[in-house]
C-alpha cells in the first residue's frame, strides 16, 4: 500500500471513531460492557499505542536500526496484517498489552483532552508517514508486543486497522451498554 494512501486510511479510521465517540451520551464515557473496558479505556488505550509509534518515527532512523534491526522479509500486504493479527488475538485469549493492564478509568473531564490527544497523534502519524522514505518504512521495523518484530510500513497499516478494530467493539458492544440516567 502507498504510504498516501496508508496516512489517508489513518484518517479514515480515526475520523469513523472521533465521529462515533462524540455522538455518544457523556454517561457512556465512564461504561462498558460487564468485566470490559470502558469507551474512555478504549480511547486511552488507541493513544498507547499510537505515541510510541509516533515516538519512535521522530528518532533517527539509523538508531532504529541499530536497536530493532532490519527487514528480514517483504512487507505483507494489509489484508495479511489484519489475518495475522486477528490469528494472534484468538491466540493471546484475551491477554492485554502490560500497558493497557489495570488502566485507570477516565473520567469525564477527560474526555475532551483525550479526544484531542488521540486526533493529534493521528495528524502526527500521517504527516510522518507521508515524509518518511519508502525504504525506510520497508526496512525499519518496530517492535510490537503481539505481533512481533514489523517493518513500519506494516505497523502504520496496523495501526489503521487497531483503530477499525476498537471502533467495531465499540458500536457492537458499547451501543447496547445500560447507561444509569
Amino acid at each position: 500500500m502507498h504510504k498516501d494512501d496508508i496516512a489517508d486510511l489513518i484518517d479514515t479510521k480515526h475520523s469513523e471513531l472521533i465521529s462515533w465517540l462524540e455522538n455518544q451520551p457523556d454517561d457512556s464515557w465512564t461504561q462498558g460492557p460487564e468485566g470490559k473496558w470502558t469507551t474512555g479505556q478504549q480511547v486511552l488505550h488507541l493513544l498507547q499505542s499510537i505515541v510510541p509509534l509516533n515516538n519512535a518515527l521522530s528518532m533517527p532512523k539509523f538508531l532504529l536500526r541499530l536497536k530493532f534491526g532490519k527487514a528480514n522479509r517483504p512487507v505483507r500486504n494489509y489484508d495479511d496484517i489484519v489475518k495475522r493479527y486477528r490469528e494472534r488475538l484468538i491466540d493471546a485469549k484475551g491477554k492485554t498489552y502490560k500497558g493497557s493492564q489495570n488502566m485507570k478509568i477516565p473520567t469525564l473531564a477527560d474526555k475532551q483532552y483525550l479526544l484531542n490527544r488521540l486526533q493529534t497523534e493521528e495528524k502526527k502519524l500521517q504527516y510522518k508517514t507521508r515524509r518518511i522514505s519508502d525504504k525506510n518504512l520497508d526496512t525499519v521495523v518496530l517492535p510490537h508486543p503481539l505481533m512481533g518484530k514489523m517493518p513500519v510500513r506494516e505497523l502504520i497499516m496496523w495501526t489503521a486497522y487497531h483503530v477499525e478494530h476498537h471502533t467495531e467493539i465499540l458500536k457492537t458492544k458499547y451501543g447496547q451498554v445500560s447507561v444509569a440516567h
